[in-house]
């Protein structure tokens, strides 16, 4: 697996440096949720061979071939593509190109309840097929879609950001719906098959619904015991996959939930802490100021303002 990893400003500052003007990234800050969407036909230029820190979704029109991880997929139909941020992947186009791209950042796609349900499925995985073939029909919808976020992105309309977060999710479940070719599980490597049942079962815990039901499995011990495997073998399956350790995902996941209930519920700090299984507000007060730098009750009076 490549040690290269694209952030977003990377991305935006490569662009640049190619003289490209793909789109506005001037409201691009690190750390707060971040959409942006384009037309394919200014991308002519080939794309480094990187893992990326962000999401990214084409929908193609035109020829090219991907390199993804050790496999080569040449492209020459409408299709949709789904990479996992953590496998690398680099695109060289043949002849001209049409269609959308759009990319978001982690705060934008699992700081939104809308988004729940996909974390749960095969979308943006590091075992699942990141491409998804079109038929005439899905074309068509595709490409309404993805007009309805280019146009909404560059217009003044109030509710933009929640129509976008609409239409993204029509486009997440056109391609799920064609996911029948996913891989089996049987078909994996052992330290990816392991991986995959670790995070289904991170995911299922979220998202969480009330005070009474607190977060079950935190720890990578815990992780390990209900997979029935010793945890330092599970630990060393997750990072040869990822590049990330257990701990840190499941503190990553943990976070964003944090946001999610201290911005849409009514729970005091106290009971929000609880949930995710901190016995003591003060825990989850020093949990919360590392991740994001201010405190869960000046995160939640900014959010409701």
């Amino acid at each position: 697996m490549s040690d290269q990893l694209e952030t977003i400003e990377d991305y935006y500052n490569r662009i640049r440096k190619n003289q490209v003007k793909v789109f506005d990234s001037d409201d691009f800050e690190t750390g707060k949720s971040h959409f942006n969407i384009s037309m394919r036909k200014y991308c002519s230029f080939k794309s480094p061979y990187n893992r990326r820190d962000y999401y990214k979704v084409s929908f193609i029109l035109g020829k090219g071939t991907f390199q993804y991880g050790s496999h080569q997929i040449y492209i020459d139909r409408p299709t949709l593509f789904f990479p996992s941020p953590n496998i690398p992947y680099s695109w060289e186009c043949d002849g001209e190109q049409e269609g959308y791209f759009c990319l978001f950042n982690q705060e934008f796609f699992h700081g939104n309840p809308e988004f729940n349900l996909f974390k749960k499925t095969s979308l943006f995985k590091e075992w699942s097929k990141p491409v998804v073939f079109l038929t005439e029909e899905q074309t068509q919808l595709a490409t309404l879609y993805f007009e309805q976020m280019y146009k909404l992105n560059n217009s003044t309309y109030p509710f933009r950001c929640s129509s976008i977060k609409s239409h993204l999710a029509s486009v997440l479940h056109l391609g799920l719906e064609n996911r029948v070719e996913d891989i089996h599980p049987d078909e994996l490597p052992a330290n990816v098959r392991l991986y995959r049942l670790f995070d289904e079962l991170l995911n299922k815990q979220f998202p969480l619904d009330s005070p009474a039901y607190p977060l079950v499995l935190r720890t990578p011990a815990d992780f390990a015991a209900h997979l029935n495997v010793h945890v330092n073998h599970l630990n060393s399956s997750v990072k040869s996959v990822t590049n990330l350790t257990t701990t840190q995902i499941i503190k990553e996941r943990m976070f964003e939930e944090s946001k999610n209930l201290l911005k849409y519920t009514n729970w005091d700090i106290a009971e929000v802490g609880y949930t995710l299984g901190f016995e003591q507000p003060s825990h989850f007060n020093n949990f919360f100021k590392k991740h994001a730098q201010t405190s869960p009750l000046k995160f939640k009076n900014h959010s409701n303002i």
